[in-house]
């Protein structure tokens, strides 16, 4: 991974660049119904509410659709999020299922869609006000933006070339590339010294923070993005990873170099 240049400001994308809460659903949904065909394929208003509130407990796609199965069989959403390891592995060993067949099939679904009805599936998705100018105001600084994500690269550039953002295609490193967050920062940090890192994630910042390697990169936790009140909280508590808001994030003086 080659970037030449002398700063980098890393993004995660669901939760920090792009709000597709509603797509995430839909295509949830729709991979729920493959998998267990229930009576009727409509949600209800209440699973779609729950769904939107606890979806900061997913980590990968592949639990989005357990997620759905365990509210339909009336798991309450205080147990999902303080137990959702436990409930989402019990919930695969339950129906014989395989994460990664979940992820597949998910992924495939969501192929499907985006070749037969593109726009709708574009129209689900929000980009936070500011960001793709921010994205872009960046850039003319000579900071390189990066995208890491545990979504596939390939649907991070259809949503990012609606907004007219061309970002090289080595820039955006999503699932496929099957490495954690924290050893592609390493990778990074063979090109550059200087890392800004915004993740909506507490957990992955904190496996950041454990890297010794990486005590350099500058950890933000997005406040705008799918987290609880709670990790918010730990993150104003710990030293080394900032809370920072959306208005602080789009500001013209962030990152200062």
């Amino acid at each position: 991974m080659k970037v030449d240049t002398s700063s980098i400001l890393a993004l995660d994308f669901d939760g920090v660049v792009c709000d597709g809460l509603k797509e995430y659903f839909e295509t949830a949904w729709r991979t729920y119904c493959q998998i267990w065909s229930p009576s009727s394929d409509t949600p209800s208003a209440e699973i779609a509410a729950s769904f939107y509130r606890l979806r900061p407990v997913i980590e990968t796609g592949w639990e989005m659709p357990i997620l759905i199965k365990a509210l339909v069989e009336g798991i309450s959403e205080q147990e999902i999020l303080h137990q959702w390891g436990e409930i989402s592995q019990l919930c695969l060993q339950k129906d014989k299922l395989i994460a990664a067949d979940i992820a597949l099939k998910l992924d495939q679904i969501r192929d499907e869609w985006i070749s037969t009805d593109l726009e709708s599936w574009l129209n689900l998705h929000r980009f936070y006000p500011g960001v793709v100018e921010k994205m872009q105001n960046v850039s003319d600084r000579n900071i390189h933006i990066m995208i890491i994500t545990t979504k596939e690269g390939r649907f991070v550039r259809q949503l990012l070339q609606q907004q007219g953002v061309e970002i090289p295609e080595h820039c955006i490193i999503g699932k496929e590339s099957k490495r954690p967050k924290h050893q592609i920062l390493t990778e990074l940090m063979a090109e550059t010294k200087v890392i800004w890192f915004v993740e909506d994630r507490l957990k992955t910042l904190q496996v950041v923070q454990q890297q010794p390697i990486l005590a350099a990169v500058k950890l933000y936790l997005a406040d705008w993005g799918y987290n609880v009140a709670s990790e918010r909280e730990q993150a104003r508590q710990t030293s080394g990873i900032e809370l920072i808001s959306l208005s602080d994030f789009t500001q013209t003086n962030f990152p200062i170099c």
